[in-house]
């Protein structure tokens, strides 16, 4: 049997939690890390059985936001109160899964819960995510249209409960809105002149940078009424091929969900950060969403899609570079090409002006390319 620590604290926490699920008989392999502070591992019991052990130290993290906080508040409480973050809780990575299933879609299943250590055993859908099903030969099509058949039936939904009652209690769904997406965006201007000394920034550019990004994230705020997954891309989606329909589209980390526009998950899946989504992929998957839901005015929605993809490009964009400066993470610098190739496309539609002549005046042309 593997041991997937040598000294941690929290091992004999962990011990304990898979003595009382029933799982102290199980083989315990770590996966690989991401940005965030949660761990994971694979648990294989004797006769095959697998699961997923997920790890989330409860106080790692700041504070996630209570509801009736202000702007003030939020900035004051920190990072995950200001952008409307989960702070990794595990009650709210099970109330989003219970909802999600609640609607045919295919979140994990919890198999055992202590939220207030941080732990639980998930139902394991494998290693199939979609980056790598991609990778080794699969036609994307199907994968695509499963994944824009999930946001349809969950978009189809309409407005999320205010509070979702799950397995570990219950969890408020809150508004993406425009303070949190703001913040976002201005993880650009903090983060990328730290790491390109070309970028440079005083206080007016700075305020005329967020006058500029105002109609977007107000157009975001007030277009915010289906729950978001947040973080959809094909590094987040488990195929699932035995399941029909939207169900094949195998969702993962979604603990940060929030009401937002619909078009929030369909720009973070089509111009994804991290490989390419060739542009006739992104327009059929864009007609294939029309068609699913004819009432949509798809003008407004283009507008709005091309305006939030822009704006969390930049707050990737600003995300990789604390990365890489902050966190010593020079991997993730190999990404950033393609996120300036959405960005500087996005910044072309109609709307952006304000945003496009702010980036003409202040970053470098060759920055990026």
């Amino acid at each position: 049997m593997s041991d997937p620590v040598a000294i941690d604290p929290r091992e004999d926490l962990r011990r304990a939690f898979l003595a009382a699920a029933g799982l102290a008989d199980a083989r315990r392999d770590p996966l690989p890390g991401d940005a965030s502070t949660r761990r994971y591992e694979r648990l294989t019991r004797p006769d095959g059985t697998r699961f997923m052990l997920m790890d989330q130290p409860p106080a790692a993290e700041s504070r996630p936001a209570d509801p009736a906080w202000d702007a003030a508040r939020r900035r004051a409480e920190g990072w995950n109160a200001l952008a409307r973050l989960s702070a990794g809780r595990i009650e709210a990575f099970a109330a989003v899964a219970a909802h999600l299933r609640s609607l045919g879609l295919s979140a994990p299943d919890i198999v055992a819960l202590d939220a207030a250590a941080g732990l639980a055993v998930l139902e394991d859908f494998g290693d199939d995510l979609f980056a790598r099903v991609i990778a080794a030969g699969a036609d994307e099509r199907p994968l695509y249209v499963s994944a824009v058949e999930a946001l349809a039936r969950l978009h189809d939904a309409g407005d999320p409960p205010a509070v979702i009652d799950g397995p570990a209690g219950p969890w408020p769904i809150l508004d993406y809105d425009a303070v949190a997406l703001q913040a976002g965006a201005d993880l650009f201007v903090e983060w990328l002149p730290q790491l390109e000394p070309r970028l440079v920034l005083d206080a007016a550019a700075i305020e005329a940078w967020r006058a500029a990004w105002a109609p977007v994230t107000a157009l975001g705020a007030e277009g915010a009424s289906v729950l978001a997954h947040r973080d959809y891309h094909a590094e987040n989606l488990i195929w699932l091929p035995d399941r029909d329909g939207p169900a094949r589209a195998g969702m993962i980390d979604f603990q940060d969900a929030v009401r937002a526009h619909p078009a929030w998950d369909l720009h973070s899946l089509l111009q994804d950060a991290r490989r390419d989504v060739a542009p006739e992929l992104e327009a059929a998957a864009l007609d294939h969403y029309f068609a699913l839901r004819p009432g949509v005015d798809r003008e407004a929605f283009r507008a709005a899609y091309a305006g939030l993809a822009a704006l969390n490009e930049a707050r990737i964009l600003g995300i990789f570079a604390r990365l890489i400066v902050r966190d010593g993470k020079p991997r993730y610098a190999a990404f950033m090409p393609r996120m300036w190739a959405h960005f500087r496309r996005n910044l072309a539609a109609p709307g952006l002006e304000p945003v496009a002549a702010w980036v003409a005046a202040h970053v470098p042309a060759e920055l990026g390319r």
